[in-house]
């Protein structure tokens, strides 16, 4: 007769008046939101932030910027309509892209020959 009285024990919080189950279910939350804020601030915030400057790049484009596409070509804009950009990647050669195909900002040709010559003489 001993198995009722122990079963019956068992199932009886500490407290005896069930207060004691809902902090217990408290505490278990606390790592998860601990986790949340975490990751927030760490992941979802920095990405934000880095989406917002990139959409404010995107709309400062104008006529003689250069750029990087996300295929990778690098040119200078000749004209802006819109969201169709005309890219300039040869002399006497030009392509239309899209405005949210633009990787983000890119030195000029003739930049990067100076600084190469520079290098090499120097």
């Amino acid at each position: 007769m001993i198995f009722p009285s122990i079963a019956h024990a068992m199932g009886q919080t500490p407290g005896g008046d069930g207060a004691a189950g809902g902090a217990a279910g408290l505490t278990s939350l606390i790592p998860l939101v601990l986790m949340f804020a975490i990751f927030y601030f760490l992941l979802i915030r920095p990405q934000q932030k880095k989406a917002k400057k990139h959409r404010e790049y995107l709309q400062s484009l104008g006529k003689g910027t250069y750029v990087l596409t996300g295929g990778g070509i690098y040119g200078r804009i000749l004209e802006v309509n819109g969201e169709v950009l005309t890219v300039e990647i040869a002399p006497n050669l030009s392509i239309k892209i899209n405005r949210s195909f633009i990787s983000g900002p890119a030195e000029p040709a003739e930049a990067k020959i100076e600084k190469k010559e520079k290098k090499d003489n120097g």
